[in-house]
C-alpha cells in the first residue's frame, strides 16, 4: 500500500466530488499504485530490431489481454469498451509509430510511450467522441510497457479484507476486475458523469464518486462512508458506525433483488422502466423491465470496411425483437460519423467532430446507409409481428425531423421518434412533435452541449452533473410539448438511472426512463416510494436551484 507522506495532515470531514454510481458503503481506504511503478528501473537497450519488436510485440499483448477481458465481460457495456480499446492497441498505426521512434534512437519503453502520447494529444484535439478515447491510451501505454518489462497488468491492490477504493482513476479493464465483494466502493479524483468508470462501476453495481478533489489524500486504512448517490465521502467515522452502513445497504440489496413489477409512483402514475441495450445477448431471461428504451445499432457496423449487408441487418434486428421483455423496443438507427469514425462511411476529417457531421446529418453525405437499415427494421419487424418505435440520433430541425418520419413511415414503421440530445431540438420540441410520434432525451450530450462542456474533461466534470438546472429545464421543455401533444417523452441518458433523480424527471412530465438492467430496481423503488405530487414539487424545487448541490438538497 501508499504510505501518505510525513507530516502530511490526515483529511477530516466531507470530501464532495460527483455521485456516478448510487450506493451507501463504509470501509477503510487503500489507494491504488500509479503508473510511475512500470516505469522504474533500468532498461537495457538492444538492437533497434530488437528493440522494435519488443514494442510491437508489448502493444499486441496489451491488446490480446484487452480482448480477452471482453470476452469475459458479464456487462454489455464492458464488452463495448474493452473492446474498442483493443482495436486501438492493434491499431497498424500505432504500431508504425513506434517502429518510426525506435529508428529515431528510442528504446522500446521509450518509443511506447511517446507514441501513445503522441496519438493521445491527437485525439483530446479532435474532441468529441476522439477525446473520450484519449484516456484508453493511458491504459495501453500501461498495459504494453508493463508487458515490455513482464509485470502484472493491473496495479490493483489486494489488502486481504474488503476496502473502499481510491485512485487517481481507474482504466476500463481495471474496473471490470473490481470484485464487489472485495470492492466497497470507487472514489476517484478524475472522471465524470459519463466517464468510463461511472458507466462500468454503474454496470457492476459498485457505489462511485468521481471528480472527487483531495481523496487521493486519504490515508489508508482511514474509514470512510461513501454515498454514490450524493457524492459524498465522509471521514471521521467509527468501525460501529460503518457496520450499520453496511448493514442498512446489504437489507436494501436484499429487498432490491425481488423487486418486480411496472414503474409507478405510491399513487400509481406509471413512468414505464426500460433498458438499453447493443444487441439480442444484453437481454437475460430474467430482466424485470418493461420492454427496450434505447436498442443501439451501432454494434453491427463497428471496425468495418463495407456496411452490413440487409440479410445481417434484418438477422441481428429479428433476434432483438423476438427477445423482448415487455411491449415496447426503441430502435435508435445508427449514431456514428466524424465523432464516432467508421471506415466504410468514408467521410473526411473535421477540426471539431462533436460539431460535425454526426447522428442523422450522415444521411446527407449518405442517404443509403439510413435507408437500408430502415429497410432492415422494417422487415425484422414484419418477421417477428413487432411494432418497433423508431428514432433517429442527432435531430437539431424540424426539417430534419420531417424528412426521417417520411423515410421511415413509407416504410411500413408507424412510431416515429427522435432523440434530443442538443438544445436546439429541445426549444423546439412542440413542433418536432408535430411531425414525430415521440421524444426521448439523451442526457448525456445535451449535458456538453447545454454546458459547452466535453463530457471528459475531469476538470469542469461538476457542470456535467445531470443535477444541472439547466439541463433539467430542457427536459422540462420536452416534457412539456409532449403533455401538451399527448405523446411521450422519454429519457434515456446516464440520468435515467438515478434513483434520486427519477422522482424529479417523473415530475417534469417524463413518461419512461431507460438504463441499464442493474439500474432499473432501485429506480423502481424510488418511484414508488413518492406520490406524483410530491414528484412534481421535487421537480419544481430542483428548477428553481442554482447549482446541482441545490437541486439535490431541494428535491430531497
Amino acid at each position: 500500500m501508499n504510505e501518505a507522506p510525513e507530516g502530511r495532515t490526515p483529511v477530516i470531514g466531507t470530501l464532495r466530488g460527483l455521485g456516478v454510481s448510487p450506493g451507501l458503503a463504509a470501509g477503510p481506504v487503500c489507494r491504488m499504485e500509479d503508473a510511475s511503478r512500470l516505469s522504474g528501473g533500468p532498461w537495457t537497450a538492444a538492437s533497434p530490431a530488437v528493440e522494435a519488436d519488443t514494442a510491437v510485440r508489448a502493444l499486441l499483448a496489451a491488446s490480446l489481454s484487452l480482448s480477452a477481458l471482453a470476452e469475459k465481460a458479464a456487462e454489455p457495456e464492458a464488452r463495448a469498451i474493452l473492446e474498442a480499446q483493443s482495436f486501438i492497441a492493434a491499431d497498424p498505426l500505432l504500431q508504425e509509430s513506434v517502429e518510426e521512434n525506435v529508428r529515431n534512437g528510442m528504446h522500446a519503453l521509450d518509443a511506447i510511450t511517446a507514441a501513445c502520447a503522441r496519438h493521445r494529444e491527437a485525439l483530446v484535439a479532435a474532441g468529441g467522441y476522439f477525446a473520450e478515447r484519449a484516456a484508453d491510451l493511458d491504459d495501453i501505454r500501461n498495459r504494453a510497457v508493463a508487458a515490455a518489462r513482464n509485470l502484472p497488468m493491473s496495479a490493483l491492490p489486494d489488502p486481504g479484507h474488503p476496502f473502499v477504493l481510491v485512485a487517481e482513476d481507474l482504466s476500463p479493464a481495471d474496473t471490470v476486475a473490481l470484485d464487489p465483494a472485495t470492492v466497497l466502493a470507487v472514489v476517484t479524483e478524475k472522471g465524470g458523469p459519463t466517464s468510463h468508470t461511472a458507466i462500468l462501476a454503474r454496470a457492476r453495481g459498485v457505489p462511485a464518486v468521481v471528480a472527487c478533489r483531495g481523496a487521493r489524500e486519504l490515508r489508508d486504512g482511514t474509514l470512510v462512508a461513501v454515498d454514490g448517490a450524493l457524492g459524498e465521502v465522509r471521514t471521521g467515522i467509527g468501525e460501529e458506525e460503518a457496520a450499520g452502513i453496511m448493514r442498512r445497504a446489504a437489507e436494501k440489496r436484499d429487498r432490491l433483488r425481488t423487486s418486480t413489477g411496472p414503474g409507478r409512483t405510491a399513487d400509481g402514475h406509471p413512468v414505464k422502466l426500460l433498458l438499453n441495450i447493443g444487441s439480442a445477448a444484453d437481454l437475460g431471461t430474467e430482466v424485470a423491465a418493461e420492454g427496450v428504451g434505447l436498442f443501439r445499432t451501432e454494434f453491427l457496423f463497428l471496425d468495418r470496411r463495407t456496411a452490413p449487408e440487409m440479410d445481417e441487418q434484418v438477422a441481428a434486428y429479428e433476434a432483438v425483437f423476438r427477445a423482448l421483455p415487455g411491449d415496447r423496443v426503441v430502435v435508435r438507427t445508427l449514431d456514428a460519423g466524424t465523432d464516432k469514425p467508421l471506415p466504410f462511411l468514408g467521410l473526411p476529417e473535421e477540426t471539431n467532430p462533436a460539431l460535425g457531421v454526426r447522428g442523422l446529418r450522415v444521411a446527407r453525405a449518405r442517404p443509403e446507409v439510413l435507408d437500408t437499415q430502415l429497410d432492415a427494421i422494417a422487415a425484422a419487424a414484419r418477421a417477428a409481428g413487432v411494432r418497433p418505435w423508431v428514432m433517429a440520433p442527432m435531430v437539431t430541425t424540424v426539417a430534419e425531423a420531417a424528412d426521417f418520419a417520411r423515410r421511415a413511415r413509407s416504410r411500413g414503421i408507424a412510431d416515429v421518434g427522435a432523440m434530443v440530445e442538443v438544445p436546439a431540438a429541445a426549444l423546439r420540441a412542440s413542433r418536432l412533435l408535430a411531425e414525430l410520434d415521440f421524444l426521448s432525451v439523451g442526457t448525456n450530450d445535451l449535458s456538453q452541449y447545454t454546458c459547452a462542456v466535453d463530457r471528459q474533461h475531469g476538470e469542469l466534470a461538476d457542470l456535467l452533473d445531470p443535477w444541472q438546472p439547466a439541463l433539467l429545464r430542457l427536459v422540462a421543455e420536452c416534457a412539456d410539448a409532449g403533455r401538451r401533444a399527448g405523446k411521450p417523452v422519454g429519457v434515456c441518458g446516464e440520468a435515467a438511472a438515478d434513483p434520486l433523480l427519477a422522482p424529479v424527471l417523473a415530475g417534469l412530465g417524463v413518461t419512461s426512463l431507460s438504463m441499464s438492467a442493474l439500474s432499473v430496481p432501485a429506480v423502481r423503488e424510488a418511484l414508488a416510494a413518492r406520490t406524483m405530487a410530491e414528484c412534481e414539487h421535487a421537480a419544481r424545487s430542483a428548477l428553481e436551484a442554482d447549482g446541482p448541490a441545490e437541486a439535490r438538497r431541494h428535491a430531497g
